[in-house]
């Protein structure tokens, strides 16, 4: 029987975990679930839509509900509301308040014995396994992390519910230099300021105060007060003609030496046309990997941490043995 999915939530991120469900067969899309009025919502391949007021009647009919929403206001609120009736997954990305955002969801889906996992994607997610397991290679060593140029769907998004602002994109850019010292194996020490810059293209609405906005953004905690961010301020029309897409990647980079001193760089990279559509592909996987925990009594809450890869696939372990071993 297939995996019944609920998506919470419809923009990029929802849109994109429709569009995944369509590519695993041992999944089905039970409905997208909306704030807006569902009549003026038009899903990419026929899924039906209902109003978010009324999750709660799907209890019995959804398996698993895939949290589609931001992580500034969002999910921190629904994640733990939903997880007294589902078992859940989010892409929470605000890496401060993780081990917070952890607390909340477990209290309540323990108590309620639902299964949730919190905070997939690629990073955290993917990034995150990819730091774990370089760690444990080259435990005399230095993790790195840099990402893009791409777009934030996070961050993008937590300019946007600043009061004002109409649309905005933003993109996070490696510092060429940090990057190029980091893979030549010196270890270099980085600040935060020193990995990356910040760069904002915000649509302002008629008569905003677009040097409230620009002071909102730059001291922004979490997102943008510990970075060199430009904020340039453009009409609908060029931000839709010239940042219209969703492009991101990035890189996680473990340098270190073993025990006869010799050095050695381990590099995971991410290049990714789409970063709604790929991090959507992700809480996909998991949310399959939930299914199989929930069934096994496994309640409370997970990250990508805690689970076996193996729980990800649609294969047996057979099947992953005779393929990937």
């Amino acid at each position: 029987m297939a995996i019944r999915i609920g998506i919470y939530g419809y923009g990029n991120l929802g849109k994109g975990v429709e569009l995944a469900i369509a590519q695993n067969p041992d999944m089905q899309a039970v409905g997208v679930f909306t704030r807006r009025a569902p009549e003026t919502v038009q899903t990419l391949t026929g899924v039906p839509v209902y109003s978010a007021d009324g999750v709660l009647d799907f209890q019995d009919k959804i398996d698993i509900m895939v949290l589609c929403g931001g992580s500034s206001t969002d999910l921190p609120e629904q994640t733990p509301a939903l997880a007294k009736y589902f078992c859940v997954v989010d892409s929470f990305d605000t890496h401060a308040k993780i081990p917070q955002h952890f607390e909340r969801v477990n209290a309540v889906a323990t108590a309620s014995q639902k299964t949730a996992v919190i905070s997939v994607g690629w990073d955290p997610g993917l990034f995150s396994l990819a730091r774990l397991y370089g760690g444990c290679v080259l435990p005399e060593g230095n993790d790195y992390t840099f990402w893009g140029k791409g777009v934030s769907q996070g961050h993008s998004d937590a300019i946007r519910r600043i009061d004002g602002v109409a649309d905005a994109k933003q993109y996070t850019i490696p510092v060429d230099e940090a990057l190029s010292a980091v893979r030549r194996g010196e270890n270099p020490t980085l600040s935060t300021r020193e990995k990356h810059k910040r760069e904002c293209f915000v649509v302002a609405k008629e008569g905003a105060d677009k040097a409230r906005i620009e002071k909102e953004i730059v001291t922004m905690p979490n997102y943008f007060a510990d970075y060199d961010t430009t904020v340039h301020f453009i009409s609908q029309a060029e931000l839709n003609e010239k940042h219209g897409g969703l492009p991101h990647g990035g890189v996680v980079i473990r340098s270190g030496k073993t025990g006869g001193g010799n050095q050695h760089v381990v590099e995971y990279s991410l290049k990714l046309e789409s970063n709604a559509e790929f991090t959507a592909s992700v809480l996909v996987a998991y949310a399959r990997a939930v299914y199989r925990l929930h069934a096994e009594g496994a309640y409370g809450c997970k990250t990508a941490l805690d689970i076996p890869p193996a729980y990800l696939s649609p294969k047996s372990r057979e099947e992953l043995m005779k393929t990937l071993l």
